[in-house]
């Protein structure tokens, strides 16, 4: 059973969607102490940093999400879960979860035909092998909607990259974590696979 954080954005439905669709069974909740109980956590994304953090906070989600991590629980972020799990955000300077070292950066001003935000289709290029991401082909396409990057401050962390103007991460991991910036649950059947598999990790720390 895998747990969805509800913190009132975040499209947790279409998350629970995708898992049912591979035969995982999964439940979304705002209840800081039922994330804390979790076999497994996703922190799904769509959202602003601040107001997203703002209601974390007002339910005791951080704190629930930081019990889960320390408890070893495997943890799944999405977007801007993905990069509330890191040090701080440009998106509105806002103080994150800090469960991995980190910024999250807004791109810059890019050439005229790349937009921000960065919204589409665009490919993976893995750079360190993971149960999550593994089977991956070297030419796939995956669903993005993001106007900020993450910045995990140590690269080791890193597991693909992706160009938009720039290169950044676009999947990274730490212990029992791992985050993607693009939205598995709208990537079809490579999505698919990525929330099929961490259904099945087990992280070794």
């Amino acid at each position: 059973m895998i747990t969805i954080v509800d913190y009132d954005a975040g499209n947790p439905t279409s998350v629970k969607r995708a898992l049912a669709a591979v035969g995982v069974e999964s439940v979304v909740t705002p209840d800081p102490d039922v994330v804390r109980r979790a076999e497994r956590v996703i922190f799904p994304g769509v959202g602003h940093a601040t107001s997203t953090m703002a209601v974390l906070v007002q339910r005791g989600l951080d704190q629930a999400l930081r019990d889960a991590f320390t408890a070893g629980t495997p943890i799944l972020g999405v977007c801007v879960g993905a990069q509330l799990l890191l040090t701080h955000s440009e998106e509105g300077d806002t103080p994150c979860l800090d469960l991995v070292p980190g910024r999250v950066r807004r791109f810059p001003p890019l050439s005229p035909e790349l937009k921000v935000p960065h919204m589409g289709w665009n490919q993976l290029r893995l750079v360190r092998e993971h149960p999550v991401l593994s089977g991956i082909p070297e030419q796939n396409e995956f669903y993005f909607v993001h106007s900020y990057y993450l910045e995990p401050a140590d690269p080791a962390g890193v597991l693909a990259t992706t160009e938009h103007g720039i290169e950044f991460a676009s999947a990274f991991q730490h212990r029992n974590l791992v985050a993607v910036q693009f939205h598995p649950e709208k990537s079809g059947p490579l999505g698919l696979g990525v929330l099929e598999r961490f259904s099945q990790w087990r992280p070794a720390c």
